[in-house]
């Protein structure tokens, strides 16, 4: 089966995707470091023009388009500013080539503020507008420790199907719980730890002046940040243990968590924070890589470290993206192709 891949990044739900058999038909996203990061491990072109400036009779067709629109307009530590930023309107082009290309399923990812009180009214517009071409949909906010990841981290997954489909999709059940339970009879896993995710690694190696990637690495994008830590860093706690989860992987390297050896912090005031010892450090690009669930082989290319830290802090990390697609196959596996329904030719083979 075939997917479009909108808003694409660096592909981390596009990894989920393939490991879950799909095939990625094509590919957008208008950040150089992401598209650098995509053909190369990926092996394809991205398409590096607006979404605005594409015509849906340019995208191939499809079984179903995934992707996530970007999400710093809907953030809660963000500029909160939803459609009234340019960045928060990106959601009616996805919109706009759904209907234009009514594949049989759609996948869109986003941030928690999408859905808060300041927010919700705005996103029950977006979803009705989803909903207008002829699909039934759904959403949930899910948090990929349920999945597997090493990383508290919540994100709203928004699913739909075309209606004359008559699916009535389920999201998956959580493949990993805080102390393993049995849910249904199926045991799950615990939540994995730093230690489980990092633990492994050598030491990481700082960046060159100006944050400039470092040649002299063992292992790919082992490198950290250097540099001052702001005020709003430094307003809250920022490290974890190797037994905990860590803190969300955010876009950029300026908010990446600590490396769990580092000092502690303690609160010295409201929003004040400070290191009670001189040894610490932000995790590294592929800590911050491992934390989000891709692989080694997964290789990050930017022209500056800080860039490293926002393409994966920007990705869905790659487990939890094949659990979604996995639900997905399996609830098109038990439903015919519509009559009358144009996708792509091998769609009925696949079913």
């Amino acid at each position: 089966m075939k997917v479009i891949s909108l808003f694409s990044g660096c592909g981390g739900m596009d990894l989920g995707f393939a490991q879950a058999g799909f095939e990625i038909a094509y590919a957008n996203d208008i950040d150089r470091d992401a598209r650098a990061t995509y053909e190369l491990n990926f092996g394809m072109k991205v398409d590096a023009r607006s979404i605005s400036k594409i015509s849906p009779n340019e995208i191939p067709d499809a079984d179903g388009i995934i992707g996530g629109p970007p999400c710093q307009s809907w953030s809660l530590a963000g500029s909160l500013r939803g459609e009234d930023d340019p960045r928060g309107k990106l959601f009616y082009d996805y919109a706009r080539i759904l209907a234009a290309k009514r594949p049989l399923f759609f996948v869109a990812e986003n941030v928690p503020g999408i859905i808060s009180s300041r927010n919700i009214k705005a996103f029950r517009k977006i979803t009705s507008v989803l909903e207008a071409p002829g699909y039934s949909v759904k959403w949930r906010l899910i948090d990929a420790r349920d999945y597997c990841v090493a990383q508290e981290r919540k994100r709203v997954i928004i699913v739909g199907f075309l209606k004359e489909l008559g699916i009535e999709y389920a999201y998956p059940g959580p493949k990993c719980t805080k102390e393993g339970t049995t849910i249904d009879g199926y045991k799950t896993g615990k939540w994995p730890t730093l230690k489980d995710a990092i633990g492994d690694l050598p030491e990481a190696v700082p960046a060159l002046p100006s944050n400039k990637p470092n040649p002299k690495l063992d292992v790919p994008n082992h490198e950290y940040m250097v540099g001052a830590f702001s005020p709003i860093y430094m307003s809250r706690n920022r490290k974890r243990g190797w037994d905990e989860q860590s803190y969300t992987i955010q876009a950029g390297g300026r908010h990446a968590p600590l490396h769990p050896e580092s000092c502690d912090m303690c609160k010295v005031g409201e929003d004040r924070f400070e290191f009670t010892g001189p040894n610490y450090r932000r995790l590294s690009v592929r800590e911050a890589a491992r934390v989000q669930s891709f692989p080694d082989s997964f290789i990050f290319k930017y022209r500056n470290v800080a860039d490293g830290y926002k393409v994966i802090g920007n990705a869905v990390p790659p487990p939890l993206a094949r659990a979604i697609a996995e639900s997905i196959k399996n609830a098109l596996g038990f439903r015919g192709i519509p009559e009358g329904y144009k996708g792509v030719e091998s769609k009925a083979k696949s079913h």
